[in-house]
């Protein structure tokens, strides 16, 4: 066929092949309009799962009489004026698509009343083809109508899939959208009955309400805050806990510049940065939002918007994967506040007395609050270095716990005070809430790995020479990479040096490391270089060293405890990071508070 240039329907219609994948896509971009639009109220109505009806309603800004027309013309927008205001970009539609794209597959009209404008003004599109703009009865804002998505299209209507499954679609797109503006009231309606209505959240309460009502009682109650901000990039959002990890990652929500995203960088530095904490198979869950200069991103790298492109990945990955882990690391008895308060007498004596009363034997503090000596725990001290062969049960917190403040005067430690064994497996404590009970092998790990963790810092990378060089076969840009980051290969304990175009001799290697995986360890690095910017591999696989060290060294079952020795594991678990969590992930410790236990025996009642 001769070369021509497309009528504009067929180009609208193409577009709306990249832009509209099914009713979901359309509510997406009418939300995206209506939030560009200043809208502090946005109504969606859906009928047949978005097939049949698409109405979107906000209290925005509004189009102008002037302007109506022009919102459906192709590549009319608003929002960017010149390459500059490509370049960077902050609001969330820019390309002036979204609405002839969905005019030109579906029967759709537009209502707009500017603020301060006498009347609203209606605009229709049917088969592509737009009417003139009439005068309208509306508040200030705009209603988009989309009715027969597809009609004209029926290979793409045949796609759809059940009303349920589109409605389904459209529900999850809402609440993604809704996580990212809090201080917007959301509601979405199907086939005339009522699905959600989130009201705008202005405080602290206010979000974590939605946050339950979107991703659940259980995320909000599990979950910690985190907010951080350094070298112009900011990190605020939501953490689940590590015991509240997922068998699929269907609770992971990242947006840039409030723009909801798939991003590989940001995926990578969540995961990294739950690294220490997580159960093997396990995926975390999580809500983070990355704001940034918008010209440090590009948020035209994808037709439909779900990918952003950042100019250094490196730094930004940097930033989110060390913002997760300090705050994980912050995740030890005491540490946050408890998700249900329990109303807790004031000081230890007044517990004592509304408890079951214990034989002042029994009680291993003095009424002080003061420790007990640390003499009988320190006992199980033993090798903790790390090229030590002795797996002996050596107990490594006697350092940590001397170094620990004792409690204040009176005061009752988030753990409490060791009350008995159970099984050689559990310790029971009594707090100022209830009873506690302690995994404590799994504790011990923690405290032991931790502390490895540090010393293997504090002594720097300990390389060992290889008696043979390995040479490892690489792709040329692989080659590049190595040579550009040969001094961080070498803090992190790796030498290597060019061999040729296409290969890189390994000198040198981290002690802890064997040298058969010296070349498959090179190989991940420099894929995570080229993919990410950054690798933690090498740090990754010294981890699992020290892990599986801290596992040999720490106290089994059935070890028999004292109670001075079991208060020192307690404040010792209360003064290490992450210590809510084993090296594995499971969860170290759990409580009982007054108000279970009476429900349990039905006090009360």
């Amino acid at each position: 066929m001769a070369i021509r240039i497309l009528p504009e329907h067929l180009v609208n219609q193409i577009a709306a092949g990249e832009v509209v994948e099914r009713p979901a896509s359309v509510v997406k971009e009418l939300v995206e309009n209506s939030l560009d639009a200043g809208a502090r109220r946005i109504e969606v109505d859906i009928e047949a799962g978005g097939a049949r009806l698409i109405r979107i309603r906000d209290d925005g800004a509004g189009i102008p009489e002037a302007e109506v027309g022009l919102a459906l013309a192709r590549h009319a927008t608003s929002k960017i004026d010149s390459l500059d205001d490509l370049e960077a970009v902050a609001s969330l539609g820019f390309r002036g698509e979204a609405l002839p794209s969905i005019a030109s597959v579906s029967r759709l009209s537009l209502t707009s009343r500017a603020a301060g404008a006498g009347s609203a003004w209606r605009v229709g599109a049917d088969n592509g083809a737009v009417s003139e703009p009439v005068p309208a009865a509306h508040p200030e804002g705009t209603t988009v109508e989309v009715r027969d998505l597809f009609f004209n299209t029926p290979a793409r209507r045949r796609f759809l899939r059940t009303e349920k499954t589109e409605f389904q679609h459209i529900d999850r797109t809402l609440r993604r959208l809704a996580l990212s503006r809090f201080d917007v009231q959301f509601t979405l309606t199907h086939n005339g009955r009522s699905v959600m209505h989130l009201p705008a959240a202005t405080d602290g309460t206010g979000r974590l309400r939605r946050l339950s009502q979107v991703l659940g009682e259980r995320f909000a109650a599990e979950c910690i805050e985190v907010e951080r901000e350094a070298q112009g990039i900011a990190l605020a959002g939501w953490l689940a806990l590590p015991t509240y990890s997922r068998s699929q990652a269907d609770l992971q929500y990242s947006y840039v510049n409030g723009r909801a995203v798939r991003d590989k960088v940001l995926m990578h530095a969540v995961r990294h940065g739950y690294r220490d904490v997580l159960f093997h198979g396990r995926h975390p869950a999580y809500l983070i939002s990355v704001s940034l200069d918008p010209a440090r991103v590009d948020a035209n790298a994808h037709p439909a918007k779900h990918e952003v492109r950042f100019r250094d990945s490196r730094s930004v990955h940097e930033f989110v994967f060390r913002s997760i882990e300090q705050a994980l690391a912050e995740t030890r008895p005491g540490a946050r506040p408890a998700a249900a308060a329990v109303a807790a007498p004031a000081t230890l004596r007044e517990f004592r007395q509304s408890a079951m009363p214990l034989a002042a034997a029994d009680w291993p503090v003095a009424e002080s609050g003061a420790a007990e000596p640390l003499a009988a725990y320190a006992a199980l001290a033993g090798s903790d270095e790390p090229g030590s062969d002795e797996p002996d049960a050596t107990a490594t917190v006697a350092a940590t716990e001397a170094q620990a403040p004792s409690p204040a005067a009176g005061a009752v430690p988030p753990l409490g005070y060791a009350l008995a064994q159970l099984h050689g497996i559990y310790i029971l404590a009594e707090n100022a809430d209830g009873l506690v009970l302690v995994d404590m092998h799994a504790a011990h790990e923690r405290i032991t790995y931790e502390r490895l963790k540090r010393a293997f810092a504090d002594r720097h990378v300990v390389r060992q020479p290889l008696l043979v060089p390995r040479t490892v076969e690489v792709s040329r840009a692989e080659a590049d990479l190595a040579e550009q980051h040969a001094d961080e290969f070498r803090e992190v304990g790796l030498v290597l040096d060019r061999h040729g175009p296409e290969s890189v001799v390994i000198r040198e290697i981290p002690t802890l490391l064997a040298a058969s995986a010296a070349e498959e360890l090179v190989r991940d690095v420099l894929a995570d270089l080229a993919e990410h910017g950054t690798s933690g591999r090498i740090a990754g696989h010294v981890d699992e060293l020290l892990a599986t060290m801290a596992c040999h060294h720490s106290v089994r079952a059935n070890r028999s405890m004292t109670v001075p020795e079991m208060n020192a594991l307690l404040r010792a678990m209360e003064t290490t990071e992450r210590a809510d969590q084993c090296n594995h992930g499971r969860p170290t410790w759990t409580a009982l508070g007054l108000r279970e236990l009476d429900r349990l025996f039905l006090r009360g009642q």
